[in-house]
């Protein structure tokens, strides 16, 4: 299936059919409703401003903590600037090996794509990554300007790294000289030129996502609380997607 890219926002690679499928239904997540990660969500529009401009911008990696609104944080920019031009495509990571045939297909229409690695991490035997790292550099083929990267992941070098790695390490001269392995394992993370990291939310910022999500909430706001805290508890995590979950919780009960 063709997908006219006039009208449709964002498409989903499909390996087994070897096809993108156009995306009927989106998450409606807007800009305003990231709470507690306003550094690394200015930082992200900047970029993603400058591409949409045909300015220079760089390929991104959002890491860190489950639940921090790192996917979501690309989904509010399909949704802020889709009438501008941007287009996402969403493709897993095991089918990278599919990566360049995409690109190569996107890389002479007018619109600005984003290539989207959602929960992006590679084992130590895995080899799929070598594929991401010849789009994003070290191709002799320099990458389109019309194509950014954007990935997220729990890790911040994305591969697997292990206590044996480290034996060839060596410090010459007072610097610090990675041995081959470890050498190969930072070059795929080296090769994202914005790096934003999220980190763990206080009980606080946590408190606040849920009364931004109950903001018609005219009960016992204490009570309210009580049970929020309660819940975290239960899913060890006082993320945003715990609140957006507690409140699913909640309306069920209520």
């Amino acid at each position: 299936m063709t997908i006219n890219w006039q009208i449709t926002r964002a498409g989903v690679w499909r390996s087994r059919k070897t096809s993108l499928r156009a995306v009927q239904r989106f998450d409606d997540v807007q800009l305003k409703d990231l709470l507690g990660v306003d550094r690394q969500k200015d930082e992200l529009v900047r970029n993603t401003e400058q591409f949409l401009r045909g300015e220079p911008a760089r390929n991104a990696l959002l890491w860190g903590s489950r639940g921090t609104g790192k996917s979501s944080l690309v989904k509010a920019l399909l949704n802020e600037y889709a009438d501008t031009g941007l287009r996402v495509i969403e493709i897993d990571k095991d089918d990278l090996a599919d990566l360049q045939d995409i690109v190569d297909d996107i890389s002479s229409l007018p619109q600005r794509f984003i290539i989207f690695c959602d929960d992006l991490s590679f084992e130590a035997d895995e080899t799929l990554y070598k594929h991401l790292k010849s789009v994003l550099e070290g191709s002799i083929e320099l990458p389109p300007e019309n194509v950014l990267i954007y990935a997220t992941s729990n890790r911040r070098h994305l591969v697997a790294e292990q206590k044996a790695d480290n034996q060839g390490v060596d410090i010459v001269d007072g610097e610090l000289h990675y041995g081959d392995t470890v050498e190969e394992k930072l070059s795929l993370a080296d090769r994202f030129g914005l790096w934003l990291s999220f980190y763990p939310n206080t009980t606080g910022m946590y408190l606040d996502i849920v009364d931004y999500l109950f903001s018609d909430f005219d009960g016992d706001r204490k009570k309210l609380h009580r049970a929020a805290k309660q819940f975290a508890m239960t899913r060890a995590s006082k993320s945003g997607r715990t609140a957006r979950q507690f409140r699913a919780h909640w309306q069920g009960r209520n």
